[in-house]
This record gives C-alpha cells, sequence and structure tokens, in this order.
C-alpha cells in the first residue's frame, strides 16, 4: 500500500481527535526510518528541515529531520500532538509560562528511538539531537498547526509564524504574524 493511502486511511477516520486517539493512530501508521528517507532534505542553516506528509482538516504529519542546532522554545498554537523519534535521540526541553513573560525551562529529558512524548495544547518545549546519531522525528498535530508562538529569550520577544515557518525567528518579516515583547 503506498504512503500516502496508508496515511489516508488511518488518519481521515480521525474527528477531533483525543490525545489518546492521536498517539493510537501515530503508533498504526507502523513508519519506519527508510520510508521516510527519500523525505528528508539538508535542513540549510535552520534546526531542522520539516515535510508535510499529509494534512486534512483534523490532523497533519510531518517528518522532521535535524541539525546540530536547537530549535527556539515554541508552542503548537491551539494544537496538541506527538512525536515518535525514528532515528536517534531528542533532548526535549518543558518550559513553563506565564503571560507575556519570558519562559522558565521546567526539565528536559532525552527521548530515544521508538519513544514517543506528547506536546499539550500551548505547551511549550525545544528539542535538539542529543548524541551523534542522526535524529529523524514524526510529528502528528490536531488540528493542524496555525498561530504557532516562537519565543527568543535573549531578546525577550516572541513572535507568531506563519504556518510554514519552524521552530526558530523568522530572518523573512512575511513570516513573522505579530511579534510580543516579553516582560
Amino acid at each position: 500500500m503506498a504512503l500516502h493511502d496508508r496515511f489516508k486511511g488511518c488518519l481521515d477516520e480521525l474527528n477531533s481527535p483525543s490525545a489518546e486517539e492521536l498517539k493510537k493512530a501515530l503508533k498504526s501508521l507502523d513508519i519506519n526510518l527508510e520510508e521516510m528517507l527519500p523525505y528528508l532534505q539538508s535542513a540549510d542553516g535552520k534546526p531542522y528541515y520539516r515535510k508535510l506528509l499529509y494534512q486534512n482538516d483534523e490532523v497533519e504529519l510531518l517528518v522532521m529531520n535535524w541539525s546540530d542546532l536547537e530549535c527556539a522554545p515554541h508552542d503548537h498554537g491551539n494544537s496538541c500532538g506527538w512525536i515518535q523519534v525514528l532515528n536517534g535521540a531528542s533532548e526535549n526541553t518543558v518550559f513553563a509560562v506565564k503571560q507575556n513573560q519570558i519562559p522558565q525551562e521546567l526539565f528536559a529529558e532525552i527521548k530515544g528511538q521508538g519513544s514517543f512524548f506528547f506536546a499539550p495544547k500551548k505547551g511549550v518545549h525545544k528539542m535538539k539531537r542529543a548524541g551523534m546519531d542522526y535524529l529523524v522525528t514524526l510529528h502528528l498535530y490536531s488540528p493542524p498547526i496555525t498561530g504557532m508562538k516562537v519565543y527568543d529569550l535573549e531578546k525577550c520577544a516572541a513572535c507568531i509564524v506563519s504556518d510554514d515557518c519552524g521552530a526558530w525567528w523568522p530572518e523573512d518579516m512575511r513570516k513573522k504574524v505579530k511579534e510580543i515583547q516579553l516582560k
């Protein structure tokens, strides 16, 4: 069965899925690294390269391959989702955020190949490659991410980024929807 048909068959059944339904769907896709290799490209100076694999009104599925750079602390707007480590290991750092204040680091944990971890609605985190192995992650979010907020801790600022921007401070002004000064 072609990948797109597999995605469609599994993901089109979801309707306002719960966190557990999302995780079950991601697991049931049974994606392996070899299947994702054709979709991976150079991160080109960014923390990761992201490829949208499938999207409908309810969910989006992305694969990301990571460089040596960490992404910026960010949320996923009004979306929640699960991240699966397909190869390598990821350091996931979780933050506490109070309105219009600088995020405060709570903890960091290493998630190895085969691990799943949850990204809650409005939860702020950052990720980076941990170790020397090539990091590839699979992400399933619901609803599709829009209104992602990215934080720059040095500038004491945050910005809402366009839907095609990743978790980094945008250099292209068109990708910066709104900038927010933090306290």
